[in-house]
């Protein structure tokens, strides 16, 4: 099993940070130091540098920073490896939790312990469980899910645990992790019901059951004590700027019976696994869907119910019952941003895997007979096909890490199962502009914006990319309508002031990082730009302080300590980078200086930098168009002219040299504008 397991991810270890990772893992300055590990179990706020989706993860984050820590930084390597360790553990739990469930149900069998083994395996091999598994900040519900099934293995197994209530602590850890640990009190319910009282759900409502009844009620009550203490605990230190994303509760809930039925197909054929669907919310109950999903939850109750009679299928019941309680967090009232997610059917299929293996062990059980003559022929049979079933599975496991592996896989993925995902096809589009396939990247940016006109990332992504195609005027259009439609967003602000630090426009630049700081403290990206802004305006003390303040939250971060560096020796960009060609001329270097100076608008400075150039490479053509540009902006058309006819006769073809001497004659004839 576990041979199988590592051998189905071995291709997912290096697999990249995608959606959701950029605010809570790259760009989260917080998790950049494990000094910082006490303060996530106070303040929710450290899980993310979007408020919006700043919730109380304190086991989840600190899980991020000793990942950083012991990458050195942002080794993917790390990263997965952490989660993966943690998977292997689910699974060895898993076959200690199903094994002892099926040998309460069914004493004495030794189909038990292969039944348990099998069921895991699947389990494990499942192309629906690849995305908790590949998406790293989804290692929540793995996290939590490990969390559960470790507190009922301690329950099952240990009279000490049992006693003093010890199985409750990986619970509170679980919750800590994410929410829907909190399912560990029903769910219990129901196993104490089941297994250990040896009640059925129509003996709930039987008077001559009441005294076993309270016995259960007694055996559980701890847990739901513990469990809606810890759903306090979790809305009391979730930041209040928290937002499910969903807008009618109403309409969420009446969609969410067929998403069940979707994910409940899922388990046996994963056909429609996407990392971000096009499902849209229901809107009234008269829609087939809505008929087909209450339908099907209906019949699985009365599965459950009728299982639950005979102790030999009560682990149908039991597994029915825990895919609906693991649901309840994410498919109930709470409407969340997306209608569904692959990583949602992490925590269920625990229950339906128990549900499903144990249904198909007691068929073929009770169908042994017809295969006595050729038993050991139909055992053959069964071993091929369940080999062939598996392996399907671990092949297309296999083939969801290949598709995890990039941003641009990943979404090309998304636009081609969800067409109608207007993020998806963003985010697609800018998997290809940040390849520098521009004219790809609008294509799909323009189609989201027929889908999503009022959302604001992709207003900044289309300004992003006009900014990239010389187009200055339309991208602050562009970044403008991005801050009218999400000014509560940073990453709005964010990326704006970096367009205008890129145009020179330092104060403006600055006012804007700076919002988007007020709103994202520790975005380091955002603190980045900003000190880049103040070095480029010679803001030094602020740039001082900025520097120190960053570097106290995350120690190690390399980058401020340069720009703490500048800010006490006083020196710009253009300063150091005039140090450094003197340290180690060559002509590239003082070629980019050059521009750098003609970029700041420092001309002269920008000559004598394209001379030194010439010195150490003189038949430098790009040279020579820097010193004629130059002295097109200073009005000093005959130098210029000089400059661009030298620079032609080593390279008739350069044609921004031709661009700029059209200029310089043109300011000779009197006409001329500067460039």
């Amino acid at each position: 099993m576990m041979v199988l397991c590592i051998i189905t991810y071995s291709n997912h270890f290096y697999n990249g940070f995608h959606f959701d990772d950029s605010h809570t893992i790259q760009n989260n300055a917080y998790i950049r130091s494990i000094d910082n590990i006490p303060l996530f179990f106070k303040d929710g706020s450290t899980s993310s540098t979007l408020p919006q989706n700043q919730s109380y993860r304190p086991v989840v984050t600190t899980s991020l920073a000793f990942d950083y820590w012991l990458g050195n930084g942002y080794n993917l390597f790390y990263f997965h490896l952490s989660t993966f360790i943690l998977f292997l553990l689910q699974g060895l739990l898993m076959v200690l939790f199903y094994t002892r469930i099926f040998n309460i149900s069914a004493p004495g069998s030794k189909r038990n312990a292969y039944i348990a083994l099998i069921a895991v395996t699947w389990y494990l091999l499942h192309p629906a469980i690849a995305e908790t598994v590949n998406y790293i900040i989804a290692r929540a519900d793995l996290q939590s899910t490990l969390a559960v099934i470790l507190a009922f293995v301690l329950y099952q197994y240990s009279a000490v645990c049992r006693k003093f209530y010890l199985y409750l602590i990986p619970v509170i850890i679980g919750a800590l992790a994410k929410p829907p640990a909190i399912m560990f009190a029903p769910i219990f319910f129901a196993y104490i019901l089941l297994f250990d009282e040896r009640l059925s759900l129509y003996d709930i409502f039987k008077k001559s059951r009441f005294k076993q009844l309270i016995a259960v009620i007694k055996k559980t009550l701890p847990a739901f004590i513990c469990c809606l203490l810890l759903y306090w605990l979790q809305g009391r230190l979730t930041p209040k700027t928290w937002e499910a994303g969903g807008s009618s509760p109403r309409l969420y809930l009446i969609t969410q019976p067929f998403v069940i039925l979707h994910y409940f197909r899922m388990f046996f054929i994963p056909d429609a696994l996407s990392a971000d669907t096009d499902w849209q919310l229901l809107t009234n109950i008269i829609d087939l869907r809505f008929l087909a999903g209450i339908v099907f939850i209906l019949m699985m109750t009365v599965i459950a119910v009728v299982t639950s009679k005979k102790a030999n299928q009560r682990p149908i019941s039991f597994g029915i019952i825990w895919f609906f309680m693991a649901l309840i967090p994410t498919s109930s009232i709470i409407p969340l941003a997306e209608v569904l997610n692959d990583h949602r059917m992490f925590f269920p299929f625990v229950g339906l895997a128990i549900s499903v293996s144990w249904a198909i062990g007691l068929l073929l059980k009770k169908m042994s007979p017809l295969f006595s003559k050729h038993i050991t022929r139909y055992k053959i049979a069964g071993v091929i096909i369940l080999s062939l079933i598996l392996s399907g599975y671990a092949y297309a496991t296999y083939q969801r890490n290949e598709v995890w592996h990039t941003e641009e896989s990943l979404w090309h993925d998304v636009t081609v199962k969800s067409p109608g995902n207007g993020r998806g096809l963003m985010n697609y589009g800018l998997s290809k502009m940040a390849t520098g396939d521009y004219v790809t990247a609008d294509i799909y940016f323009e189609k989201a914006l027929k889908l999503l006109p009022a959302y604001p990332n992709l207003y900044t992504n289309i300004g992003i990319l006009k900014a990239a195609t010389g187009h200055a005027g339309e991208a602050e259009v562009y970044f403008k309508k991005a801050l009218w439609y999400g000014s509560t967003y940073p990453d709005m602000y964010l990326y704006y002031g970096r367009f205008l630090n890129e145009q020179g426009r330092y104060p403006e630049a600055a006012l804007n990082l700076q919002k988007a700081l007020a709103l994202a403290p520790a975005n380091s990206y955002a603190r980045t730009l900003l000190m880049d802004v103040y070095q480029n305006s010679g803001n030094w003390d602020a740039l001082k302080q900025l520097a120190l303040n960053t570097i106290r939250l995350a120690p190690e971060n390399k980058e401020a300590e340069k720009y703490l560096e500048a800010a006490n020796k006083r020196k710009s960009k253009l300063d150091i980078k005039a140090e450094l060609a003197e340290q180690s001329p060559t002509a590239a270097k003082y070629l980019n200086l050059s521009l750098a100076y003609f970029n700041n608008g420092d001309f002269e400075k920008c000559i004598v930098a394209a001379d030194k150039a010439l010195t150490l490479k003189p038949n430098y053509d790009l040279a020579y168009n820097n010193i004629c540009a130059a002295y097109n902006h200073l009005q000093e058309w005959d130098k210029a002219i000089i400059a661009g006819q030298k620079g032609l006769k080593i390279n008739p073809g350069n044609q921004l040299l031709k661009n700029n001497l059209a200029v310089s004659y043109a300011g000779k004839r009197g006409a001329g504008t500067s460039k």
